[in-house]
């Protein structure tokens, strides 16, 4: 390193005031009253740029801005801190939530017994598709999660989820293939579904999980099948979006049974322009302080224009924990480590968007007294414009007299999903415990906050 040039650009920029005191007050000069250590030099020449001291500094100051800049470059210092609740508004308890006001319940899917003959569903997809509302959830006979025998099943709404028609198997699967929940996309005139599946047993070394494409063939009614669409382990859980560079994003967890890696950790799957049968995953690494056990990163997205923001659950069990989160500002090509954000959500799948006001949104179960169970349902709100949640409303509760459906004390509230149209967010989610499926249409005015305001 060449000091004599360093003392130059000392002299020419003025180091000892511009550079090494904006890094550190240890680097400013010492005023006229500042007591030297004892055996310091007089205060005369201890700062002369030509000096052995001044070049010291320079070149220390120098290290450092490249140190800092290596740092951030390797992604070991984030400049976005794992925030996502605003710290100077209190988290409510359950019993604290406001209601929100003027939403309506439908049955999407009946509790068991139902006339389908099903012991279980899960994991409710939504789309408004030329007019009507499609809805899809994993369904099975078995009283098993995750078997071999689970199958896609589509219903239809042309009333705005009010009543739905009968339920269609979008791919009941053969042999050892499970079909399950998944996602819809309505463009160009085309319904398309993505959905999770798997061989043998979920759980066990050769189910090789995937996501399998799907389009609505609208003449017949049926959906036809476009094949595994992206393998890897990959299971979509919201519904492809368009990024700033052309290309769609899908956010799901990448399932790590039978690949030979750990950790079920977040993941998404990026498009190649309009083509929605090849797509590439990218698996978030954890934040080295959660480690990689007892992982279940299923996650959602935000979609801004130069910065995408993944919120993803932590882990299988039902135990209280917080929300994940991690920043991409390359369209979904890097992201910082998944950690651990301020805001509590029980473990579930959370959904999260922006709503027609500008408003963020992420709905689960939210609160700050959540022990892992999942119930009450809740949303939380931003002010517009703004990228913190700083309110949370109630949905509802488990013995809730708003539903036609299931009102009970182990109600819970599992896989939500949404989508906005003409002012009504349509909030589609699971009760594992009855076997049932439901839809909240809540007014986006209700959930609104206006700037600068709590």
């Amino acid at each position: 390193m060449n000091l004599s040039a360093i003392a130059s650009s000392c002299r020419k920029f003025s180091v000892r005031s511009s550079v090494a005191s904006a890094l550190h007050p240890l680097f400013a000069p010492r005023s006229p009253q500042t007591p030297s250590l004892p055996d310091a030099r007089p205060r005369s020449d201890r700062f002369r740029c030509g000096g052995r001291e001044s070049e010291f500094l320079a070149v220390t100051a120098l290290l450092l801005i490249l140190t800092l800049a290596a740092l951030a470059a390797a992604g070991t210092l984030r400049a976005d801190e794992p925030t996502l609740w605003d710290a100077n508004t209190p988290l409510p308890k359950a019993a604290e939530l406001p209601q929100v006001t003027g939403a309506k319940f439908y049955v999407l899917k009946k509790p068991r017994p139902d006339e389908d003959g099903s012991n279980f569903t899960l994991g409710v997809g939504l789309a408004w598709h030329k007019g009507k509302l499609y809805a899809s959830y994993g369904f099975s006979t078995s009283k098993q999660e995750n078997t071999a025998d689970e199958e896609a099943h589509v219903r239809v709404s042309e009333d705005g989820g009010k009543t739905w028609g009968q339920p269609v198997a979008m791919d009941a699967g053969e042999g050892n293939l499970g079909v399950s929940h998944g996602v819809f996309l309505s463009h160009g005139g085309r319904l398309w579904a993505f959905m999770g599946a798997f061989y043998d047993n979920f759980y066990g070394p050769t189910s090789r999980t995937h996501t399998r494409g799907y389009v609505l063939n609208e003449t017949s009614g049926k959906w036809e099948a476009q094949g595994v669409v992206l393998d890897q382990g990959f299971w979509p859980m919201q519904e492809p979006q368009k990024m700033a560079d052309g290309n769609w994003i899908m956010s799901g967890v990448r399932i790590a049974f039978g690949l030979g890696v750990v950790g079920h950790l977040p993941a998404v799957a990026i498009s190649q322009g309009d083509d929605f049968t090849k797509w590439k995953m990218v698996v978030i690494q954890a934040d080295k302080s959660l480690g990689t056990t007892n992982f279940w990163g299923e996650s959602t997205v935000i979609v801004e224009k130069t910065k995408i923001t993944n919120i993803a659950r932590r882990s299988a069990g039902r135990v209280r924990g917080h929300a994940l989160v991690s920043i991409s500002k390359d369209h979904g090509r890097t992201w910082t480590p998944a950690a651990a954000s301020n805001l509590p959500m029980a473990t579930q799948k959370p959904y999260a968007g922006t709503l027609s006001t500008g408003q963020r949104y992420l709905i689960g179960t939210i609160t700050a007294d959540t022990d892992g169970r999942r119930s009450p349902l809740t949303i939380a709100v931003s002010k517009p414009g703004e990228s913190l949640f700083s309110r949370v409303f109630l949905i509802r509760t488990s013995v809730f007299d708003g539903t036609p459906g299931v009102s009970a004390q182990d109600a819970d509230f599992s896989y939500p999903y949404a989508v906005e149209r003409n002012g009504q967010l349509y909030i589609g989610y699971t009760d594992k415990e009855h076997i049932y499926n439901e839809l909240a249409v809540i007014p986006v005015s209700s959930l609104e906050m206006l700037p600068g305001k709590k």
